[in-house]
């Protein structure tokens, strides 16, 4: 695949046969659909395509995720959206280690069945609760040899009223004072895009990922060798484009992807 840019047609080594959305900044904003995004997931509906929406967001629990996204208009089923806390539950049971958890406090109840204990640090964006309390408690456990399980590493989100600190530079600080390495759990981990992969039961070659972050998203996943899509909305920037590495290209929205994925089938 060749880095296309808008108007250049999407290079097709294997025919598309499923598509990866990121969710926030490409089909909605907060709590707005963008426009033309709900129209554009029913056009591949209509086309037989399999999606699975990815996200790396860390505020809200999986409820209330699926909850926003319908009253939005977006219909996704369960089975499609991925979310770094589900990655990390299985890995926390897999291992039977007990969770310290630095997370947000409306995300502790997709963790109600995860004992709780100092085995591991997960970290997610905790806003508020960033306290240096809290950092130094799971700074002591993570120089005390526990494994720190990132939920994301993005260095910022698109907020109401602007671009906001994310949990990146929090993840970079505890590894820097400690010493750990942190494992990521959500994008651009391939891992996480691997699970999308599964799900859609097709390989990397035959996916192709839409999103507006230029290094978890779209670089993320060429990184696997699926095809991907930076949107123009978003936490887009223009500085992002020099940053897109070889094989991505730029769309304007995500109407727009949708146009370029169909014309190849």
């Amino acid at each position: 695949m060749t880095g296309a840019r808008p108007g250049e047609p999407l290079e097709v080594m294997t025919r598309i046969r499923g598509v990866i959305f990121d969710l926030d900044g490409v089909l909605h904003v907060r709590d707005a659909a963008l426009p033309g995004a709900a129209e554009a997931i029913a056009r591949l509906r209509r086309a037989g395509l399999p999606m699975r929406f990815v996200t790396n967001t860390t505020r809200r629990p999986r409820r209330a995720i699926l909850e926003a996204l319908d009253g939005m208009g977006l219909a996704v089923a369960p089975e499609e959206l991925l979310t770094p806390a589900g990655a990390v539950c299985l890995r926390l049971k897999e291992r039977r280690e007990r969770a310290h958890l630095l997370i947000h406090p409306a995300l502790a109840e997709d963790f109600h069945d995860v004992e709780q204990g100092g085995d591991a640090v997960v970290l997610g964006d905790a806003g508020d609760e960033f306290r240096y309390s809290a950092l130094n408690a799971a700074f002591r456990l993570l120089i005390g040899g526990a494994p720190l399980y990132a939920l994301a590493a993005n260095r910022y989100f698109k907020d109401a009223d602007g671009l906001s600190l994310d949990c990146g530079a929090f993840v970079a600080a505890l590894e820097y004072a400690s010493g750990a390495k942190a494992e990521l759990f959500g994008k651009p981990a391939p891992a996480f895009f691997q699970s999308a992969l599964d799900g859609l039961g097709c390989a990397a070659q035959e996916a192709v990922m839409a999103g507006d972050d230029v290094e978890a998203d779209v670089n993320g996943a060429l990184a696997l060798g699926i095809r991907a899509m930076l949107v123009r909305t978003g936490k887009y920037r223009e500085s992002d484009e020099a940053r897109l590495a070889p094989g991505g290209m730029v769309v304007d929205h995500a109407g727009d992807a949708v146009d370029r994925i169909l014309h190849e089938l």
